[in-house]
């Protein structure tokens, strides 16, 4: 066999940079998956990941769940279908969805691949270059990289313990709507909220919807985490209140497993049928198989009891990730408690940049991710994101240990070289949340 010729570079190639669309400019790679590389080595700790820990499924149930569908409907699954989605899960989806209040008609539901497909779909529909989004500060990377896609300008509203501030949403409003700019919906994460870890609270849903409504404002509502709550039922769902101006994204990654890549956008009839158009336009139809797969499990599995160990599993890690940050971190360090969901949010010490900090971090064998990811406009640099919901209790701890070795460094070596001041915006423009310990 000959020996292939050696590739070299391709002057061809490099003379179509400069025919790229300009919405190219704004797809980069998120700081998170820069991160997989080194986060995914064994000898590395990773709370930077918000990869569910599926090892408490009952694979052999999944499995011979799977053997019985090709078995049956194998020619069904894996041929093409609708691009709505499997009319049986869409009926079970409803179900699911009844859990936070939500009555919907199946025909109202459109299953897309994971929910961050979903946020593509809708942000397509509704989105002209220029166009804004208000978002939470600090808002889901994914999300974020989306607008940038398709050239959105972010406005970023604050948020406390609470979730979205209403008056800090009041603002964002009136200075878009000043400088004449077109307001397309408003992004929030309500529930266990990626990457903050709060949740919106009842008095303030009430408001936020009744704000979006008198400026004729469409609510984006995405919950993967709503039924991971700890300790309580499911809280009411925004669209629960408001069917006409909410659409509502969810998934199965969460409570299931992300390997099948099923989610699904919950839309009034008229973004419906656009939203079906999108999803054709991009791959047809979303896997049949991956839906079947589901709608067996949903409808043969106790998958509310599967969803209830999740809750205690990650409850777990939640309590092991406080009691170390509580045990080990300097007494500087801020941090939330999360009630559900996979996320700490940490504010370090003034003056130590999470950014600038993360290949000492790297090197002595724990990940995470800076708060930079987080904001669309550079802010968040004196915190991180840290999740729990992948390690174990014991190789928590062992990160966290790893980690505040890192922070203190870190503040040494401030105070010897003079210390550049905390990071003026973190106050102002996003979750500073307070140092609390479990009661």
């Amino acid at each position: 066999m000959e020996n292939s010729p050696a590739r070299q570079p391709s002057a061809r190639l490099d003379a179509f940079v400069d025919r790229y669309a300009a919405r190219t400019a704004g797809m980069t790679a998120s700081e998170i998956r820069a991160l997989f590389a080194v986060a995914s080595r064994p000898e590395v700790v990773s709370l930077a990941g918000g990869m569910p820990n599926i090892s408490g499924l009952p694979l052999d149930v999944v499995g011979g769940a799977i053997s019985d569908l090709i078995a049956k409907q194998g020619p069904v699954a894996m041929q093409y279908g609708s691009g709505q989605g499997v009319p049986e899960l869409r009926e079970q989806i409803t179900d699911v969805m009844r859990l936070e209040g939500i009555e919907a008609h199946p025909d109202d539901v459109v299953v897309t691949v994971g929910s961050q497909q979903a946020v593509d779909l809708v942000t397509r529909v509704f989105c002209d270059p220029g166009d804004v989004v208000i978002c939470e500060a600090p808002s889901y990377v994914g999300a974020l990289g989306v607008f940038k896609a398709y050239q959105c300008e972010v406005v970023h509203a604050e948020m406390d313990a609470d979730g979205l501030v209403p008056e800090a949403l009041r603002q964002a409003i009136r200075a878009v709507k000043a400088a004449g700019r077109t307001i397309k919906f408003l992004y929030t994460i309500p529930n266990f909220h990626n990457p903050a870890g709060v949740s919106m609270s009842t008095p303030r849903r009430a408001e936020v919807l009744d704000i979006c409504r008198s400026e004729g404002i469409l609510i984006l509502e995405d919950n993967p985490y709503g039924l991971l709550g700890f300790d309580a039922e499911p809280m009411r769902a925004l669209r629960a209140d408001s069917a006409d101006n909410v659409i509502y994204l969810g998934s199965f990654s969460k409570t299931f497993a992300p390997g099948f890549r099923v989610g699904w956008a919950l839309a009034p009839a008229p973004v419906r049928e656009k939203l079906v158009l999108a999803q054709e336009s991009a791959t047809l139809c979303p896997p049949q198989f991956s839906q079947m797969a589901i709608s067996a499990y949903l409808a043969n599995h106790d998958w509310q009891g599967q969803i209830k160990q999740f809750r205690e599993m990650y409850r777990e890690r939640r309590d092991a990730m406080v009691d170390a940050l509580s045990d080990l971190m300097p007494a500087a360090c801020r941090w939330n408690v999360p009630d559900g969901g996979f996320y700490v949010w940490l504010t370090l010490p003034p003056g130590v940049n999470a950014k600038s900090m993360l290949p000492r971090a790297v090197t002595a064998r724990v990940a995470f991710v800076p708060g930079t990811a987080f904001f669309a406009d550079g802010y968040g640099t004196g915190a991180m994101r840290l999740s729990f919901c992948y390690p174990t209790p014991e190789r928590i701890r062992e990160g966290v240990r790893r980690l505040a070795g890192v922070v203190e460094a870190e503040m040494e070596l401030r105070e010897t070289f003079g210390a550049t001041g905390p990071d003026p915006e973190l106050g102002s423009r996003g979750y500073d949340g307070p140092r609390s310990d479990l009661s």
